[in-house]
């Protein structure tokens, strides 16, 4: 048996707006509901995470886990400009405790994507104003909750909007599938924007292409806009509670080059991961964040071979790609590495269960020669909102009735639970 030390890192993850539920005055609530929206369906009700917490992290900790990833929601706790919700903050202090009382570490995302939606009037993710507005949150935050929480991701994934940049100049040149990005997006319904456009801009009262959420395409002042709002947390965290680990996350592929490629990866990995080092270089750890690979030859990307096995989310299905990954940024990163989100969309959880199984191996033989991975996170802890594609993708370890959001869990779940009670 190949076991883990004993404060290794095994659980899952979530985001509040994809499991909460009526998250009313986030900018992506807006975006769901207005007319003609690309999203598929609404959130709504989620799957009541937001009231079922503890049964949740109940299933978690029973299946053997002890750590759990989860975001704060920011338009919960600051809905209004400047206006602070004291039940909201004392909700997120019930679900720390409450972690803690399952002996679960909780690892904290403080923005996960959804912002309030007075952020957006108020120039976005291009406006240098938010830096400030989310150091207010922050600290608000922090003074009210920082002694319960061990770690914070200030930011999921900071460079997703390059990546989604880079998506859109890759659709002006031909159409490309949603396969190349990593998170629930609808290319085909975005293409009639009209009607959406207009409702967009009757919701937020701007125009619509000023609505620049954290998932718009970046300019390279809204990338170093994002890394400025982080070293600013990161500077209020190390302030108040010093002993908080403080890190981001990365959405990275395993990106493989066959001949001729190497001179397109290389630009990739500059892109996706290199050019932010500078940013993070004082953080404590860093959260990568993998579901597929990408090959890159002479002539360019190259797709999967026709007989390849492929995801729901259009991506191969490649369980070593999280090795890949681990590998690559261990080569410039030499802090501590936590994965914080790896998992496969599917419908079949055989599949998943073999996923796990074969990207645990590849990670644990990382463990084993030294790379300082910490843990491991799997995405997601229940099948949640994607997103623009809504609730078609299954990701979780726990399947949910929507009707009657009864928790139905999968044996991928006690899979996981195993492999830290008893390894590999």
């Amino acid at each position: 048996m190949k076991h883990f030390k004993e404060n290794f890192l095994i659980g899952a993850a979530t985001a509040a707006h994809q499991v909460e539920g009526n998250n009313q005055n986030s900018d992506y609530w807006v975006l769901e509901n207005v007319p003609g929206s690309a999203y598929q369906e609404p959130s709504m009700d989620a799957v009541d995470h937001y009231n079922r917490f503890r049964e949740d992290i109940d299933l978690l900790a029973g299946a053997g886990m002890n750590a759990y990833r989860f975001s704060i929601e920011w338009a919960r706790v600051e809905p209004e400009k400047g206006i602070f919700e004291e039940p909201e903050i004392e909700h997120y202090r019930e679900v720390l405790q409450y972690c803690h009382k399952k002996a679960v570490t909780p690892v904290v995302t403080l923005h996960h994507f959804s912002s309030p939606k007075w952020l957006m009037t108020e120039g976005g993710w291009e406006s240098r104003d938010t830096i400030a507005y989310f150091g207010r949150y922050c600290r608000y935050v922090v003074e009210r909750l920082g002694n319960l929480m061990p770690y914070i991701c200030t930011l999921n994934e900071i460079n997703m909007g390059v990546q989604l940049t880079r998506l859109v100049a890759d659709m002006m040149k031909k159409m490309a599938g949603i396969h190349d990005v990593q998170v629930g997006v609808n290319l085909e319904q975005e293409e009639n924007q009209s009607a959406y456009q207009k409702a967009v801009e009757e919701a937020f009262g701007i125009p619509a292409d000023q609505v620049q959420v954290f998932l718009s395409p970046r300019s390279a002042q809204g990338d170093a806009l994002i890394m400025e709002c982080h070293k600013m947390a990161r500077n209020i965290i190390r302030e108040l509670h010093p002993e908080i680990k403080v890190g981001i996350t990365l959405s990275l592929y395993d990106y493989q080059a066959e001949l001729g490629g190497e001179e397109q990866i290389a630009k990739l990995w500059e892109e996706d991961f290199l050019h932010y080092l500078p940013a993070i270089r004082e953080d404590d750890f860093l959260g990568i964040q993998n579901y597929t690979r990408k090959k890159f030859g002479k002539e360019g990307k190259i797709e999967p071979a026709a007989d390849a096995k492929i995801t729901d989310a259009g991506n191969e299905y490649y369980p070593q790609s999280l090795e890949g990954v681990i590998r690559y940024v261990a080569k410039h990163w030499k802090k501590e590495i936590l994965v914080t989100e790896h998992g496969v969309a599917t419908e079949s959880d055989q599949d998943r269960a073999a996923f796990i199984l074969e990207a645990f191996e590849g990670l644990y033989a990382c463990v084993e020669e030294g790379i300082p991975v910490s843990g491991y996170l799997h995405w997601s802890l229940l099948d949640n909102f994607e997103w623009q594609v809504g609730y078609s993708r299954k990701f979780g370890l726990i399947a949910v009735n929507r009707t009657t959001q009864e928790r139905l869990p999968k044996p991928s779940l006690t899979l996981l639970g195993n492999i830290k009670r008893k390894g590999l």
